[in-house]
């Protein structure tokens, strides 16, 4: 089984535009959005969810008032302050609780219950272009990395279940833990950049990550004419770092022009930038493949 990860060292790169034009061109896949803090390719793909599932991570300490004394030990130990009170006794901020179960081991009552969290929830979906796996977390919630790798699992199960032979993911921005779990144990990752100075920045960044987890690289800059020297600085780069540079596609407001309505560049009508499209992800699945027979 092949997968081939999407990601960009910061956001705006054009990254889920082309990961759903990918995800029209590509063959005998799932798609999985690993964007779980702030997923969009929903908004390109339409998926109808045919499951939905709760994800539960980490703890939340709730006060039983029945139970409580109102003895203040528990708003006196919290050192976050998040141990409020309203017209019918103290309660806990869950926005401001660390989680650090203080007030749960020092309540002389044991009024102070440990309960399970819902942090979001994820889904197995379809969509036009084939299974999809994706997630939304809560507002604030956390443990994102955890929640990319029950992705990933998914979409390996529901692969083989299947008999798919490609996982296609979107991933997060950046370089924290959702990231990283994203990258671990894919065949190749496809960096989308952008020839401006923090777009080098955080491709250099993205790219060491990669080399840091001995995960394959390849480079793909998007809108490349805006900065002719920015794009050569970028090329230098791969260069210099063996990294495989994958396609330079222009700018063009037909990506705009067809995510108003709701499609991918390759579906929305011909045009040369869609070829071009079509002759990077060609590019990226010989090295995808040659990446895979390699190790």
């Amino acid at each position: 089984m092949l997968e081939i990860t999407v990601i960009s060292g910061k956001g705006g790169t054009g990254k889920t535009s082309l990961t759903g034009a990918f995800a029209q061109l590509a063959a005998n896949h799932v798609i999985c959005d690993l964007d779980v803090d702030a997923p969009d390719l929903h908004l390109l793909l339409d998926p109808a969810h045919e499951r939905v599932e709760k994800f539960i991570s980490g703890h939340e300490p709730l006060i039983d008032l029945e139970k409580c004394t109102d003895c203040g030990e528990c708003e006196r130990l919290c050192r976050y302050g998040a141990v409020k009170r309203n017209a019918d006794g103290p309660f806990i901020d869950v926005i401001a609780c660390e989680s650090c179960k203080v007030c749960v081991h020092f309540c002389p009552a044991g009024a102070i219950e440990w309960n399970r969290r819902q942090c979001g929830e994820w889904y197995i979906s379809r969509t036009r272009f084939g299974p999809m796996v994706h997630a939304q977390l809560f507002p604030g919630q956390e443990n994102s990395g955890l929640l990319v790798t029950l992705l990933r699992n998914e979409a390996r199960q529901l692969a083989e279940a299947r008999g798919l032979d490609l996982i296609l993911s979107d991933g997060s921005p950046g370089i924290g833990c959702p990231v990283i779990s994203s990258l671990a144990g894919t065949d190749l990752a496809v960096i989308v950049t952008e020839p401006t100075p923090s777009g080098i920045h955080d491709m250099e960044r993205v790219a060491d990550l990669c080399a840091h987890f001995r995960v394959a690289a390849a480079v793909l800059v998007n809108k490349w004419d805006l900065n002719v020297e920015q794009t050569r600085a970028i090329e230098t780069i791969c260069q210099n770092k063996g990294l495989a540079l994958v396609g330079r596609l222009p700018y063009d407001p037909v990506f705009t022009e067809a995510m108003v309505q709701r499609q991918v560049v390759t579906e929305y009508g011909r045009s040369p930038l869609a070829e071009e499209v079509r002759s990077t992800w060609a590019r990226i699945m010989d090295i995808a493949r040659l990446k895979q027979q390699a190790a």
